[in-house]
């Protein structure tokens, strides 16, 4: 589904003549392309799920962000500017995120669901996390969380 979403926007931006818009979702298919080669030798042939895309164009984003402090430290602000706008035609594809309350909320869900009982647990809360809620709870946050309700 998300593949088709992103072919469809693809196209539409290409009708639209809006570069940044092309360029952007072209740099997701293209990095999407290379995942789905990576899970080949693991007997994926049909590509990565959709739940992984998720978690490609969340690595896509971060990654963004970090750029776009070093552009502004380096004094590049037209450079820091384009970072900004790529997010923002990413996360068009992302499902909405969670609040900090719905977050906390899915989190205490999650634990309760996979029995954890402390720190050591944690491992199969993030996954359950992950795989649950992909794209929608930001990783760092979501384990600062975790940690807190465990200890």
């Amino acid at each position: 589904m998300l593949r088709a979403q992103l072919s469809d926007a693809l196209k539409q931006a290409m009708r639209d003549k809006e570069a940044l818009t092309v360029s952007t979702v072209r740099l997701i298919l293209a990095r999407l392309k290379e995942r789905d080669i990576e899970a080949r030798p693991k007997g994926n042939m049909d590509g990565i799920p959709d739940p992984e895309i998720q978690q490609m164009m969340q690595g896509m984003i971060k990654q963004r962000r970090e750029s776009i402090e070093l552009y502004e430290k380096g004094g590049r602000p037209e450079l820091a500017e384009k970072e900004r706008g790529e997010i923002v035609v990413i996360e068009r594809f992302l499902p909405k995120a969670l609040s900090d309350a719905e977050t906390e909320a899915a989190i205490k869900g999650v634990i309760a669901a996979v029995g954890a009982q402390s720190v050591k647990d944690m491992g199969k809360v993030m996954a359950a996390l992950r795989e649950k809620y992909a794209g929608q709870i930001d990783p760092s946050k979501a384990s600062q969380v975790v940690k807190k309700l465990l200890e």
